[in-house]
């Protein structure tokens, strides 16, 4: 019998985390930044994680947001702007 595979990463409208719901996580070390930076055109840069808010998944197993019900919510999911403010304040404290 073979054995399953548990996924290590997780999808969220486009954008990629650990399963434990994180972009830089320590207890499994991942790191997305990179991968989703990349996704959205950006070069990598070390800048503050974003973070998924409140989610629950649909009967397809899909991720929505748990305040719109919604797997493509602009308001809960908009990694590009979240993306674009934490690389400003990484530019901005001098990190690179």
């Amino acid at each position: 019998m073979a054995e399953v595979q548990v996924p290590t990463t997780v999808e969220i409208n486009d954008a990629v985390f650990c399963t434990h719901l994180k972009e830089v996580c320590k207890e499994c070390d991942y790191d997305g930044r990179e991968e989703n930076d990349g996704f959205y055109g950006f070069d990598p840069t070390d800048r503050d994680p974003i973070e998924p808010p409140a989610v629950t998944t649909n009967k397809d197993g899909a991720y929505q947001c748990k305040k719109h019900g919604s797997t493509e919510c602009s308001q809960c999911f908009g990694w590009k702007k979240q993306i674009t403010r934490a690389r400003t304040a990484a530019k901005k404290a001098g990190r690179k």
